[in-house]
């Protein structure tokens, strides 16, 4: 095992007994904190062995193969919930997934990259959450919207995934790059989230 599965263990085990202790709501939060870490660490072997079958250099893994691997292994434990228990409150599961995702990710940032750009290290920290939570939100619309509807369940969900799979795409390419194009790259997540929360409350509002 290499340090990512070390410091893996480390961050789970407060967690695990954390979802041994708790009850309810707290439970399923933290839960599904856990298993968003746990498909981060998947989804990162999955990708590796695609890449080495396929001869896929680090730039076209993280363009071409990284988003596509990462959504579809984030939303999984988030379907089998819901198909299994049909339960309330799917929304917070998925946000709880693509929260416990993005740390494990920055996390591995660390551990590769070192720590020695704070600013930089916060600028990338907040841009990868967001982008996280804007493809989450966006898989939220297909199952929580469209969930009901038989015909739109299954197309809904698989289209609004492929949405969250170009924008996931999109950040990775820019991000990928250098100087002003990289901090682009971690801008758009931030502002598309605050444009949907200023969008959400005026519905609201209104």
């Amino acid at each position: 095992m290499n340090y990512i599965e070390h410091i893996y263990i480390c961050l789970i085990a407060p967690l695990l007994i954390a979802v041994l202790c708790s009850k309810g709501r707290g439970r399923r939060i933290v839960m599904f904190i856990t298993l968003g870490m746990t498909a981060c660490l998947l989804s990162s072997y999955i990708s590796s062995f695609i890449a080495t079958v396929e001869g896929a250099s680090l730039d076209l893994a993280a363009i071409e193969i990284s988003p596509l691997v990462e959504e579809v292994v984030k939303i999984l434990p988030v379907l089998v919930y819901l198909v299994v228990f049909s339960p309330e409150g799917i929304s917070e599961c998925v946000m709880m997934t693509a929260i416990g995702f993005a740390t494990m990710e920055n996390v591995n940032y660390l551990i590769q990259k070192g720590a020695g750009n704070l600013m930089y290290l916060i600028i990338r920290g907040f841009g990868t959450g967001a982008m996280h939570v804007v493809c989450a939100n966006i898989v939220i619309v297909g199952l929580v919207k469209l969930w009901k509807s038989d015909w739109l369940r299954a197309a809904g969900t698989v289209a609004l995934l492929a949405v969250a799979i170009t924008f996931h795409g999109v950040y990775n390419i820019l991000a990928s790059q250098t100087g002003t194009i990289a901090y682009i790259g971690y801008s758009i997540p931030l502002v598309t989230a605050v444009v949907s929360l200023v969008v959400r409350g005026t519905i609201r509002e209104e």
